[in-house]
């Protein structure tokens, strides 16, 4: 055996002997304690709901993808909250249970799409306003709402995952917001036949193509209520 051979094993025996000492003197801090987490999550859930509440008075500001605010947007010319609270909410839920025990917590489905659309939706659907037209009251609301999921996550975490170390099955939650955006399709349909028949039929036109083209049904009623509205617009009540 060379001297460089030796080297090399010397090395590889010293990173496995100290491989199981974890070094948490650097893990006490602000960034990693539990209670900072919520603060963090309340500080992002403020900016997105304030950014929907520009949106909603000044058509403008909404941190989201387009097809997501065009469902919100569906609801406020009339259409119908039910698309954008079901599939807002429904991130929200399966946001909250993977961050709690995987670990990871997906920002665009839990702040962005939850937060920022789903529960927006249900205040209107509601109609309850006041959080979306006033500035301040919005950055409250939003503040408050990311404290509230930032302690169930917490919460949730320290009762299941922190006493043991199974993650209780989660992990097939990674992704279960988009599989459960796979099935609102004929909600969406049904949104825009309510608003009107021209929108209904580029609604349902966008959804067959799709079907056909084996893509998410949801885009493509999405795709062809907003097309034909283009054309056959609906005013503001």
């Amino acid at each position: 055996m060379s001297q460089m051979d030796e080297k090399i094993e010397n090395v590889v025996s010293e990173s496995i002997e100290s491989s199981g000492e974890i070094d948490t003197g650097n893990l006490k801090g602000f960034w990693y304690a539990d209670w900072s987490f919520p603060i963090m999550v309340s500080i992002l859930a403020a900016g997105v709901f304030a950014g929907t509440h520009m949106y909603y008075v000044h058509h403008v500001g909404a941190f989201n993808e387009v097809a997501v605010i065009a469902l919100l947007q569906a609801g406020i010319t009339g259409g119908g909250f039910g698309a954008a609270a079901a599939f807002g909410t429904s991130f929200l839920f399966a946001r909250i249970l993977e961050g709690s025990l995987v670990g990871i917590l997906d920002l665009g489905g839990s702040i962005l799409t939850g937060l920022g659309v789903g529960i927006p939706a249900l205040l209107l659907a509601v109609n309850f306003k006041l959080p979306l037209q006033s500035f301040p009251l919005a950055i409250l609301t939003g503040a408050i709402l990311g404290l509230i999921v930032g302690f169930i996550i917490i919460g949730i975490r320290k009762f299941t995952v922190g006493n043991s170390n199974s993650t209780f099955g989660a992990d097939v939650m990674m992704g279960a917001g988009n599989l459960s955006g796979k099935f609102l399709g004929p909600l969406i349909v049904l949104s825009a036949c309510t608003a009107s028949i021209p929108i209904g039929f580029g609604s349902i036109a966008g959804a067959a193509i799709f079907y056909y083209w084996k893509k998410p049904v949801a885009g493509g009623a999405i795709l062809g209520a907003m097309v034909l509205g283009i054309f056959f617009p609906i005013g503001i009540k």
